[in-house]
């Protein structure tokens, strides 16, 4: 790591996320030699899938839970691959990247505290009150629970279509 604080970029596979990491490319590393922060980006892999398959039983459970598993690492590691491939395309070619497995809230909170992180960026789903009070946020938990400052980009443009 460099000497420079580490801001955290927390990403999934969703529109808003890559917006947000566009967003946090273009305000924190357009000019790549002035750049205040060093820049990790952390994917949670979800293992929500495979726990919801391990009440099965008989022939072929096996092989359903490993094509399972490995249809989710496959596209955590996709989301990584299309996050360095907007890093590069803005010339930053000095980006950690991590795909940790578990709950994307204790994941994240977790890469705050391990790199020391001045700064957690990550994109908000647009959700209104209502829905983030019934069905909780990874956002919502990460402002109330990381060790740094957290910023969250939403995304006000419409969807592409």
């Amino acid at each position: 790591m460099s000497g420079k604080p580490v801001l955290i970029f927390a990403v999934d596979d969703s529109e808003h996320s890559f917006y947000a990491l566009e967003w946090t490319l273009d305000h924190y590393f357009a000019s790549l030699s002035t750049s205040p922060f060093k820049l990790v980006i952390i994917h949670a892999k979800s293992n929500a899938y495979a726990a919801c398959a391990v009440g099965m039983a008989g022939p072929g459970r096996i092989d359903v839970l490993t094509l399972l598993e490995t249809d989710i690492k496959r596209g955590a590691y996709k989301v990584i691959e299309k996050a360095k491939e907007l890093c590069k395309s803005k010339g930053l070619k000095d980006v950690s990247c991590e795909v940790n497995e578990g709950d994307a809230r204790n994941v994240i909170c977790d890469a705050v505290d391990k790199y020391h992180a001045s700064l957690l960026v990550m994109g908000s789903h647009g959700y209104g009150a209502f829905k983030r009070a019934v069905l909780g946020s990874v956002s919502d938990y990460c402002s109330h629970h990381a060790n740094c400052s957290v910023m969250i980009v939403k995304n006000d443009t419409k969807p592409k279509q």
